[in-house]
């Protein structure tokens, strides 16, 4: 029998009532197996252990039903009081804790309407309100009505033409049947691209307006039983969400680049009308019940049968004769926003923050987006809280931010990142939560240094299928292979990574759609963000509250639990870590990846034309020459590992171009950023890609030697650690 310490007695008598398969997960954890950073590993393992007793499924619980009993759109009465019951948990823990305001350019809907005008005696008045038998939340009278933030206001009508997801192929596709856009009124469906692409794409090609509807083949009747017999959206569900260009730069579309702050003066502040953020035709949501119609009096070529979707007829592209009315007045005003940060002050280095985060808006209730997150982070608090009681204090300072208007377009961690963006130089990680629990399976996403370090938590975590997280996660990807699906574009993390450079579980790429792009993208903090997903066809409507969150999401609440344990253990392992426990030899790797995989991209678009690659694959090398020895490095673990931590915190940062990317100079990372034509998705090695992409030779080249420059400035951090 193995001998082990008081503290983990006293911790597994704590987790009594884990059940015997978290017992044995949590005993396993006793054992005197390294953690990668850490000079005294036992001692580390006793504290996690005492972290890991401290979440509740019932308490989770109850965080989420206090949190989602009203509608709480941002800058709204109901969203204060979630920052005010967020703030008091924090304070309960023990955590330093303020409420930050900011003042942001945001609409609310003042007058939706879409009505069909022709053909004549075909009558369609949306959006239709949403509505399902027996459910308990709909009929709020706070629930605003479905819309699109960001959108401007306008009055169009016009023939339709349906353009499948909108993505620029989609477009081209319909230019090759001889279908003209311009001036008509495009229908596209949700999926495969971020909706402000859809915009965007649209208002390039010369559209009037755009409606975007969730197709039941996407996330509706095709995928199971639509609620309130299954998970899956009904016919009158409706997804909100921001048509924002924030592949351009996310945050207050008046402050780009610098903080909204209650008194910034509007004299500094861009005017809205000049916004790049902000497109210029009305786009407005509305569900497949009310899409019916519209593409069912469709007539011109049949669409590409992939185009298909499972509405019961042959869908046609158009143009017309189906003819429809937007009408859009929207209520724009600077509102006032509100953040939620909780502190400890690190004892050994308060100047290296770990952060960690999650939003706490929603469009309407918000169960699964983002409050399954909410109550999840409360639950690591809570955690915090009890191991403070004992006399912890971290290393490192952590730092909690419980964000606000994330939907509208990640205005409050964009805001809070930009005016701490100097303290935040000092930063090792970031840690995200958002869509955190819709179901069972787990998955994550990393920047490359911190892919292990995420796989490495999940192993000391017990799941509620037995064993660990990671054993579930890594059996799971072996048998089902992680491919890009239509839900995607809910900004998820399970992605098939650009790179996968090992057999292991596979943790996707950073794109955007959450609030870890600021920290990464902007701000070179290395950063990961985890979910445990399933099958959610409610996302951004009405029904996405506790009633389906109960029956459908996690009715026992015991992945919230498994996520605030592995969110918190991220935090924890960060905050004390002795060697920052980066793997730049990763890094190095999946770079070479994406090297060779732009190099042959490029010589099939110009054969003989193709730019020179032979700077920047040099630069590679060189780089993964300086990973491979800093590995070597850490893993001695020196007696005064500054020096050694400050080199490998700023090699990411010497990943940063302070011009930023081309045409959008608020993304300063080379290596990730949005799509310009995702939004969510990653696009890798962005400045090299999207030149060739674009067919623009001169570009490309000039972005290889962009790059290059970047990988020998971290290369040459890396080796300058002696």
């Amino acid at each position: 029998m193995r001998l082990i310490s008081g503290a983990v007695v006293l911790a597994l008598v704590l987790v009594a009532n884990w059940g015997a398969t978290d017992v044995k997960a949590a005993a396993g954890d006793t054992s005197n197996a390294p953690i990668t950073g850490f000079r005294d590993s036992s001692k580390q393992r006793e504290l996690e252990a005492r972290f890991l007793a401290v979440p509740e499924a019932k308490r989770a619980e109850e965080h989420l039903r206090i949190l989602t009993q009203a509608p709480h759109i941002a800058g709204s009465p109901e969203d204060k009081a979630t920052a005010d019951y967020v703030a008091q948990k924090f304070r309960e823990a023990g955590l330093e804790t303020e409420i930050v305001e900011y003042r942001v350019w945001m609409n609310y809907p003042a007058e939706i309407s879409v009505d069909m005008t022709a053909p004549t005696g075909v009558n369609m008045h949306g959006p239709a309100r949403e509505h399902v038998e027996g459910d308990l939340f709909q009929d709020d009278p706070r629930v605003v009505v479905a819309y699109n933030g960001m959108s401007p206001s306008g009055d169009v009508e016009g023939e339709v033409v349906y353009a499948n997801y909108g993505s620029p192929e989609d477009f081209d596709r319909l230019k090759q049947l001889g279908v003209d856009v311009r001036g008509k009124i495009a229908l596209v469906r949700y999926g495969q691209n971020f909706r402000g692409v859809k915009a965007f794409v649209a208002e390039e090609r010369g559209a009037a307006g755009v409606l975007i509807y969730s197709d039941p083949s996407d996330d509706g009747w095709k995928r199971g039983d639509k609620y309130p017999a299954g998970p899956w959206r009904p016919d009158t569900g409706v997804q909100r969400g921001s048509v924002g260009y924030m592949f351009q730069y996310p945050g207050d579309p008046t402050t780009p680049g610098i903080a909204s702050v209650p008194t910034l003066p509007d004299s500094q502040r861009t005017p809205p009308e000049q916004a790049t953020q902000l497109g210029k035709i009305p786009t407005t949501p509305i569900s497949y019940g009310d899409a019916w119609p519209i593409l069912q009096h469709l007539a011109g070529p049949e669409s590409p049968r992939d185009w298909q979707g499972a509405l019961p007829f042959t869908y046609h592209v158009g143009a017309g004769p189906a003819k429809v009315k937007i009408h859009l007045k929207q209520d724009y005003q600077f509102r006032t926003i509100w953040n939620v940060i909780g502190k400890v002050k690190g004892s050994e280095f308060p100047d290296e923050w770990v952060v960690a985060g999650n939003h706490r808006d929603a469009w309407v209730y918000g169960a699964v987006d983002p409050n399954s997150g909410t109550a999840a982070m409360l639950e690591s608090v809570h955690g915090l809280g009890e191991l403070l009681k004992t006399g912890w204090k971290p290393k490192r300072t952590i730092v909690i931010g419980s964000w606000d208007a994330e939907e509208e377009g990640l205005i409050g961690s964009t805001e809070w990142g930009e005016q701490y963006a100097k303290e935040l130089g000092g930063a090792v990680a970031y840690f995200n939560m958002d869509v955190a629990v819709s179901g069972s399976k787990f998955g994550a996403s990393a920047v490359p240094t911190l892919k292990q370090f995420v796989r490495d938590v999940t192993k000391s975590v017990p799941s509620p299928k037995g064993g660990t997280v990671y054993e579930v996660w890594k059996k799971a990807s072996e048998k089902e292979a992680v491919v890009g699906s239509a839900q995607d574009a809910i900004g998820g993390v399970r992605r098939v990574p650009a790179a996968q450079t090992s057999q292991d579980a596979p943790v996707g790429d950073l794109g955007s759609g959450s609030d870890y792009t600021v920290f990464l993208q902007r701000l070179g903090v290395p950063a990961t963000d985890i979910s445990s997903s399933g099958s959610y066809g409610v996302y951004h409507s009405v029904f996405d509250n506790f009633a389906w969150f109960k029956k459908f999401g996690d009715p026992d609440f015991v992945y919230e639990q498994q996520m605030a344990r592995v969110y918190g253990l991220q935090m924890i392992r960060m905050a004390d870590v002795d060697i920052l426990p980066y793997q730049y030899d990763d890094y190095a790797k999946e770079i070479g990846s994406y090297i060779g995989a732009a190099q042959a991209k490029a010589q099939n678009k110009w054969a003989d034309k193709t730019p020179q690659f032979g700077a920047v694959l040099d630069a590679a090398k060189r780089f993964q020459e300086a990973g491979a020895k800093i590995a070597e490095k850490q893993r001695k673990a020196p007696a005064d590992a500054v020096r050694l931590n400050m080199a490998l915190r700023d090699a990411e940062r010497a990943l940063l171009v302070p011009e930023g990317l081309p045409n959008r100079p608020w993304f300063r990372h080379v290596i990730y950023a949005p799509g310009q034509y995702t939004g969510y998705a990653a696009v890798v090695i962005p400045g090299v890609n999207e030149a060739i992409d674009q067919g623009d030779l001169e570009r490309t080249q000039k972005q290889i030697a962009v790059l290059a420059d970047a990988l020998n400035r971290a290369a040459k951090v890396l080796d300058a650690y002696k």
